[in-house]
């Protein structure tokens, strides 16, 4: 693990300056600070996280309004009250930029003194927040917003997985507050989608580790409406942000801010995967940007629960552009949003941090514009990337250590990618991927990638291996060096399966045509 790190660029320590600064500062919150603030600590104040974590950076408010309408507040750890500009502990989290998640542990962007201490909003403590205030209808229309520093005093930690459950059974504690917020939630990702966002369901493989960190076992999680009812309130702070400092001018000009964009789809990697799709009958529109994601939507929509939902999910991935940082806003296009940013977060992304910054001087109207801002958001999109690739490198690392347990078996599988290589087969029951290299199908058949179909195909008997195909494998080889696992095609119960469904060898094909042709001659 701490090699991934190494190679992906990630320092493992913090220099000791910038510990020395982290333990300098104090662990109570001067009265002369609250007094500035607006002080909510008698709001029902609640935060939802996964079991496992350790720094609480948001906090979600509630409460009714004499009007009929409800006030719901979003609560962000104030990091930048703790991060002087250009201080040691500054620099250390630019430089880094990102947190890293791994399988077994966490590379922090800052010192534990301040993430899972001074910041972390953990219950029953005064923490400094910054916070967007919405006063929202029951129809989850906003009708006014507010934003500024604040104050507040968590009531509960909450787990997804507890709210899950009052949501689910409709008891529990706090049940009201939850039933509403998730209702309000429910709403907003309703709308969100109906203007123009692409819905795209997630699934995270995570694995369960014994006290060595060995991995011992496989969970899967899914997006469920615990995880909806946060997401969807951090979109609606993210998004007001943006718009505010969007549409602030200073001698009449806009103001460098990092936003977070998201790019039309590529027409090049778009092309294959339409005419792809349209094998399994799922046609595109692609006149406009919005005719596309109108058409990602019902794909996904019709093909939900079929065979093929996974690989045109894989695919329809795969065809969008990245999201990055940058001082250009060109929206955010797979949410549907003309404006965007990463405010929540800033415990664990410092592009989040700037925002607080940026903010708090529109606020004050006292902007100072950061000429550097375009090139700091480059390296933050790096930083990104690399955390990104470590992630799937020590996933791959513990997908291999997990499945040399196996040798020598077999399991069923889904064809997940194809190359003139081989192909790669995720394991149905561990959700863990290894390679069937064409050399092991050599006396089977001579094997070729047919570009746009996502297949290999043999060119004598015609038997195709497409991506989404369902296939039986052996696990042959897993090597931890390379991070590497290899698979064997299961032959005999390939054929078998194939004996129910004859195909007519690729040749035979080829000379039926010829015939044909000569008979209208």
């Amino acid at each position: 693990m701490k090699q991934i790190l190494s190679e992906n660029g990630f320092v493992l320590n913090f220099p000791e300056e910038v510990i020395e600064e982290s333990e300098r500062i104090p662990d109570t919150i001067p009265e002369s600070e609250i007094k500035k603030r607006k002080d909510l600590r008698d709001l029902l104040t609640l935060t939802i996280d996964p079991a496992d974590a350790k720094d609480f950076d948001d906090a979600i408010s509630l409460r009714l309004l004499s009007n009929g309408n409800y006030e719901v507040g979003v609560h962000i750890a104030d990091v930048s009250y703790y991060l002087e500009p250009g201080s040691a502990l500054d620099t250390e989290a630019y430089d880094r930029a990102t947190s890293v998640y791994l399988p077994d542990r966490v590379l922090p962007m800052l010192p534990e003194r301040i993430s899972n201490e001074l910041c972390s909003l953990r219950p029953r403590e005064d923490k400094l927040t910054f916070s967007a205030i919405f006063e929202i209808t029951s129809k989850a229309v906003v009708k006014k917003r507010w934003m500024g520093r604040t104050v507040i005093h968590s009531n509960h930690r909450f787990t997804y997985e507890e709210v899950q459950e009052i949501i689910d059974k409709g008891d529990g504690l706090y049940k009201d507050e939850i039933l509403l917020l998730n209702g309000f939630a429910q709403k907003l990702r309703k709308e969100r989608f109906a203007k123009g966002a692409i819905n795209f369901s997630s699934q995270e493989v995570r694995f369960k580790l014994d006290d060595k960190g060995k991995p011992i076992g496989v969970m899967i999680k899914e997006s469920t409406e615990s995880h909806q009812l946060v997401e969807e309130l951090m979109l609606l702070a993210n998004r007001n942000v943006a718009e505010y400092v969007g549409g602030f001018k200073v001698d009449k000009k806009e103001i460098p801010f990092p936003y977070r964009v998201h790019d039309t789809p590529d027409e090049i990697k778009l092309s294959p995967f339409v005419a792809f799709a349209k094998k399994y009958g799922h046609t595109f529109d692609t006149s406009t940007p919005e005719a596309i994601a109108r058409s990602f939507n019902l794909m996904l929509k019709d093909a939900h629960g079929k065979p093929e939902q996974h690989v045109l999910e894989q695919l329809g991935i795969r065809t969008m552009a990245k999201a990055i940082y940058t001082t250009e806003n060109i929206g955010h296009y797979g949410l549907g949003f003309e404006h965007y940013c990463h405010f929540t977060s800033p415990i664990r992304r410092y592009p989040d941090v700037q925002v607080h910054r940026i903010l708090q001087e529109c606020l004050d109207n006292k902007v100072v514009p950061n000429k550097k801002l375009e090139q700091q958001c480059k390296h933050s999109s790096e930083r990104e990337r690399a955390a990104m690739d470590a992630e799937r490198a020590a996933n791959k690392y513990k997908q291999v250590e997990y499945m040399r347990n196996f040798l020598g078996e077999e399991f069923d599988g889904v064809i997940s990618g194809v190359a003139g290589f081989g192909f790669w087969v995720e394991t149905t029951e561990h959700k863990c991927e290894g390679l069937v290299s064409v050399s092991s199908l050599s006396d089977f058949d001579d094997f070729s990638a047919l570009e746009g179909d996502y297949s290999l195909v043999g060119r004598r008997s015609g038997r195709k291996f497409r991506m989404g195909d369902k296939i039986r494998i052996k696990v042959i080889s897993a090597n931890l060096n390379k991070r590497q696992l290899d698979y064997e095609w299961v032959v005999s119960a390939a054929i078998a399966e194939a004996g129910t469904k004859p195909f007519v060898p690729a040749r035979a094909q080829e000379d039926k045509k010829k015939k044909k042709g000569k008979k209208k001659k």
